[in-house]
């Protein structure tokens, strides 16, 4: 029975890192009205904020004093969502037409990826490559570039009356296509490899985000959202949605994580999965009780932290405001450790039993 009681002990430790307190950075910039969180690399988080009734992309490095505006001085309004090392994407309006855009670091730095048609948006970076859909042809397609609206591939697979590509790391983008309905998928850098994933068991599905062999998204099963994760096959699909939520999205995902939210109570709360429904965190409790609503979007690490960019409803300002849950990597000695300790443990059980 001690065994029974130690080894469940040690299970509870070894899923600290998912379950434990997530400390809370509001990055919402001193001078803006409303902002927003929706991607990150490293320690390093973007989005968007009104300033002077102008919404504007930008970026932090974990804190709301390191807003740094990446808004091109001509454009109307902007967003970055995401990044990659020192690379940001996302677009910024000007006139009639809104361009995929492509930053490193400064409003100077603004790259045009705006290929054709009558609009773009970059939705997601890795190294070199840029995702996300160009609005042409009567219709709107999954996109991929390389630095340059020259460089524009288009991604719409055969027999797709429209498509979009949410995500990307390394050479494997992800997203939809529509094919008689709307199908989660991903490519490896043309058309003509794209890989359906749309569960048997959903209306229409969709990948938001991958990182390695993970995909995550969503699938509309009985008429409701599902935050979804694959491992690259339709028949990989795992339903993470939690126990007691009318709906759930996820959006990011690393190493073994999964982040996004779910509707709880009628409230839409941020949330933290580590495969399986079952492990759903709930990443909204670590928020001020100020807050009526959350969301995370991305999770990246620089090997010291995690970190968690979305945002959320304060009530007391009356406005949305952009959120970082911050949590220490484990040091591998400490799991190490626990994992050895079980080991000895059992060991020791054992050889009192036989003697």
């Amino acid at each position: 029975m001690k065994l029974k009681v130690m080894m469940s002990f040690l299970v509870c430790l070894l899923s600290l890192p998912a379950h434990a307190a997530w400390s809370h950075v509001n990055l919402h910039p001193a001078s803006a009205t409303v902002s927003a969180g929706f991607g990150g690399s490293g320690n390093n988080q973007v989005g968007g904020a009104v300033i002077g009734g102008v919404r504007r992309a930008g970026m932090w490095t974990s804190t709301s004093g390191s807003w740094n505006d990446l808004h091109p001085p001509t454009a109307s309004y902007s967003d970055a969502y995401a990044s990659s090392g020192t690379s940001q994407v996302g677009y910024a309006h000007f006139g009639v037409t809104t361009k995929a855009s492509l930053w490193t670091g400064s409003s100077g730095s603004w790259v045009d990826l705006h290929p054709t048609g009558i609009g773009s948006i970059a939705y997601g970076v890795s190294g070199g490559s840029q995702v996300g859909a160009v609005y042409a042809f009567s219709t709107v397609v999954a996109s991929r570039w390389s630095g340059s609206s020259g460089s524009w591939v288009n991604l719409n697979p055969s027999g797709a009356s429209q498509s979009v590509a949410y995500g990307v790391d390394g050479g494997t983008q992800v997203g939809y296509a529509r094919i008689g309905n709307d199908r989660a998928g991903l490519w490896t850098g043309s058309s003509g490899s794209w890989v359906d994933m749309h569960p048997g068991a959903a209306s229409d599905s969709y990948a938001l985000g991958v990182h390695g062999s993970t995909q995550v998204g969503r699938a509309y099963v009985g008429g409701d959202s599902h935050a979804s994760l694959w491992n690259g096959s339709s028949a990989s699909w795992v339903d993470l949605h939690p126990s007691g939520a009318s709906q759930s999205v996820a959006y990011g995902t690393y190493g073994g994580y999964q982040v996004g939210s779910a509707v709880i109570g009628g409230a839409q709360r941020a949330a933290l999965w580590t495969g399986s429904a079952g492990s759903y965190v709930d990443l909204h409790s670590f928020l001020p009780a100020a807050f009526t609503f959350s969301l995370a979007q991305s999770i990246s690490s620089d090997g010291v932290n995690y970190y968690i960019t979305g945002s959320g409803r304060n009530s007391q300002t009356f406005r949305d405001e952009a959120i970082l849950w911050v949590q220490p990597v484990p040091e591998p000695g400490t799991m190490l450790a626990l994992t050895l300790g079980l080991a000895s443990l059992v060991a020791r059980r054992r050889r009192k039993k036989s003697a």
